[in-house]
């Protein structure tokens, strides 16, 4: 089985460098030519079942690649990005000037920690094992998937299953990572990751 783990495609927040989180934030005109450009370069990755976060973003890029796949997108309110409380809309910067010992002890530990209002690593890590869990569960391990969410909930999803992969990173808009998984061996195996070479400049 192969599981795609796909980030939405851009929005104005992303550009601005703005937390989203939670925040119902659309795609902007770049965002939507780069779920088309991402849905044709699934076309070559034909997948059985399409699983998205409800949040709109990654619903509009999942209805991309459901349209030319034919294939029903089923919601997983687990996929949501994370929550960041009261650093949504802001951007680092402004978070470490407005909050700087949350920022502080967060940074340092944030299994434990989170931001204001926000969700700790572990409440993340528990929600994205949960979802692993439940794909596998309706795919049988065996129905190659598309997995539409977020960028730091994809890191995550990512560092869950392939948990001894040496650098975790937050990947690009509509980027495509691959996960290969054996139902015999219950592994996982990472074959691809953050690949974008189906947007155009």
């Amino acid at each position: 089985m192969k599981i795609y783990l796909i980030r939405h495609g851009q929005t104005d927040w992303n550009i601005q460098g703005k937390i989203q989180g939670t925040h119902d934030i659309p795609l902007n005109d770049n965002g939507r030519r780069q779920a088309g450009q991402l849905a044709e370069g699934m076309d070559s990755r034909p997948v059985s079942r399409i699983f998205s976060s409800p949040l709109f973003r990654a619903r509009e890029t999942a209805k991309e690649i459901s349209r030319r796949q034919r294939v029903e997108i089923e919601l997983l309110p687990q996929l949501k990005e994370v929550e960041f409380g009261k650093w949504e809309g802001l951007n680092w910067e402004e978070i470490q000037e407005r909050y700087p010992k949350e920022f502080a002890h967060w940074e340092v530990n944030p299994s434990v920690a989170s931001p204001p209002g926000g969700e700790t690593g572990a409440d993340i890590i528990s929600r994205c094992m949960w979802s692993i869990k439940e794909i596998l569960r309706v795919t049988g391990g065996r129905e190659d998937a598309a997995v539409v969410s977020h960028g730091a909930t994809v890191a995550h999803l990512v560092s869950c299953m392939v948990p001894d992969q040496e650098e975790i990173i937050i990947p690009g808009n509509a980027s495509i990572t691959t996960i290969h998984y054996n139902p015999l061996t219950e592994d996982f195996c990472l074959l691809e990751n953050n690949d974008t070479s189906h947007l155009s400049d």
